[in-house]
């Protein structure tokens, strides 16, 4: 008879079957029931990582300003977990390493993105604690996987993934999420400065907008979920995403899934660090950010990024013959053989004909959607963080959806029909923005429009703004179609002698 820690409420099989149909932010509950990765606290991982010594990002804890906290904007330690654990205790004469220079009342730190195949190479056994494969990626465990270690404030800016769908198991203490449908890209004003591979960020504060400057972020449908221990979160492809830690210690640990469109992604990815590193790079009065991430390398020269784009591009088409081909066989499989009629008239198959049976989603206790939050961020109706945790369940009809804020074994908070088929089609949940005047131009201007309008005449264009043009992700999704239509077709540009 099995353990009942070893009882799953779903298996592998039918994990990848809910993976595959899921289309917003959802919490697994009671999946991960005798994973050893739950005994990752931050006290555990000090002891097995002993004199290591890793990174950690700081920035302020009292960050009122309206513009992200980039990571080109903290400051760094390099330190052992040991001394992040005595700054965190404020011990007397504890020995915190470099955190000394660093009032733990005044800052956040952050250990993020480490990876646990680098972290715990010489401890490989430890790849086995998080199991993955019960998620119905096979032999998947967290050798393909990251560690995230944080104090209360610890966040990360609010940002797309361009590769991938993520799943994310909080470990120790909790994390708020904010998440945002690839529909809000306009509202959230994307950017590729700061550059990071694969890292699209906003421009946007989303706890603290700056409406002026970024109007249509009223219109940005926020779901939001405070993660618990032992929950996992699945978050789809291209959600846009600010976390933040809102208990002393918080450690996660999540991986990204590979998907067939990761292909046509890196095509685009390479298309952006070719013109980024180009601009950029290029001597200019108003170029002289900070614009490179951290976590990036340094900055390829133009020759190796060409060479980037026409690898991905040879890759991404090679993969498209390859799916043509394999349909093509499925659906010739599929047909059967050849049958025809007393009139010798070829039948058709019945049974191709038929459509596949609908799946619906089994939304319950064990797996809750994350809702779209009808009262939108804290800072644009006047409501705490805090305020978010508890909200009453309301129907669908016209009125809001519920935020998430689960904890292990909590029942499912919404209705299991017509609420999850509101949040399973395109969200307008949040107000839009107040109804612009249609006053004729020869209405009176008010001091203010008067001063807008004198302010604009003078408005400069700079070289980020040129950047964020060319490397929307609208405009870049579609230079990459033309570039395989390009490669597919066998035009070649002629290269200089």
């Amino acid at each position: 008879m099995a353990a009942p820690d070893s009882i799953k409420p779903f298996s592998p099989d039918e994990t990848q079957r809910i993976l595959h149909h899921l289309q917003q932010p959802t919490v697994f509950m009671n999946m991960t029931r005798g994973w050893p990765a739950l005994r990752w606290t931050a006290e555990h991982l000090s002891g097995c990582l002993r004199d290591k010594v890793i990174r950690f990002r700081l920035g302020r804890k009292e960050e009122t300003k309206n513009t992200p906290l980039f990571e080109t904007q903290c400051s760094y330690v390099e330190a052992k977990l040991v001394h992040f654990l005595n700054w965190t205790q404020t011990q007397s004469r504890a020995d915190v390493g470099p955190f000394f220079e660093y009032p733990y009342s005044e800052y956040w730190a952050y250990a993020d993105y480490k990876y646990i195949a680098m972290l715990f190479q010489d401890q490989p056994s430890m790849f086995e604690d998080v199991k993955w494969s019960e998620f119905g990626f096979e032999g998947r465990d967290g050798k393909e996987s990251t560690l995230w270690i944080g104090t209360e404030g610890a966040n990360t800016p609010c940002h797309l993934d361009s590769y991938g769908c993520n799943l994310v198991l909080q470990v120790q203490g909790r994390k708020r999420w904010y998440l945002f449908p690839p529909e809000d890209t306009a509202n959230l004003y994307p950017t590729r400065i700061p550059y990071e591979e694969s890292s699209v960020f906003s421009q946007v504060n989303v706890l603290h907008p700056d409406l002026r400057s970024f109007p249509s972020f009223q219109r940005a449908s926020a779901h939001i979920v405070t993660l618990q221990p032992g929950q996992v979160l699945y978050v789809p492809r291209h959600w846009w995403h600010y976390v933040e830690s809102v208990d002393p210690i918080t450690v996660s640990i999540n991986s990204w899934i590979e998907l067939g469109e990761d292909d046509f992604a890196r095509v685009s990815e390479a298309v952006t660090k070719a013109v980024v590193c180009a601009i950029k790079s290029a001597q200019s009065d108003d170029s002289t950010d900070n614009w490179l991430n951290p976590t990036e390398e340094g900055v390829a020269s133009h020759k190796e990024n060409m060479q980037y784009v026409n690898l991905a591009l040879r890759a991404c088409a090679q993969r498209q013959k390859d799916l043509c081909h394999s349909k093509l066989n499925q659906e010739l499989r599929a047909s059967g053989p050849v049958k025809r009629d007393s009139r010798g008239q070829v039948k058709k198959n019945d049974d191709s004909m038929k459509d596949s049976a609908p799946f619906n989603i089994p939304f319950g206790p064990h797996l809750i959607p994350v809702c779209c939050q009808q009262e939108d961020l804290p800072e644009k109706r006047g409501v705490t963080p805090k305020d978010l945790e508890v909200k009453s369940s309301r129907s669908s009809a016209g009125k809001s959806a519920e935020h998430c804020s689960v904890s292990s074994g909590a029942a499912l908070r919404t209705e299991p029909t017509s609420a999850v088929r509101l949040h399973q089609g395109k969200h307008e949940c949040s107000p839009g923005l107040t109804q612009s005047r249609t006053s004729d131009c020869t209405d009176e201007m008010s001091e203010n429009s008067l001063e807008d309008y004198e302010e604009s005449r003078h408005v400069i264009i700079s070289t980020n703004d040129l950047l964020d043009c060319l490397v929307h992700p609208d405009i870049i999704s579609h230079v990459t179609e033309l570039l395989l239509e390009r490669h597919t077709e066998g035009h070649r540009t002629s290269a200089p002698l």
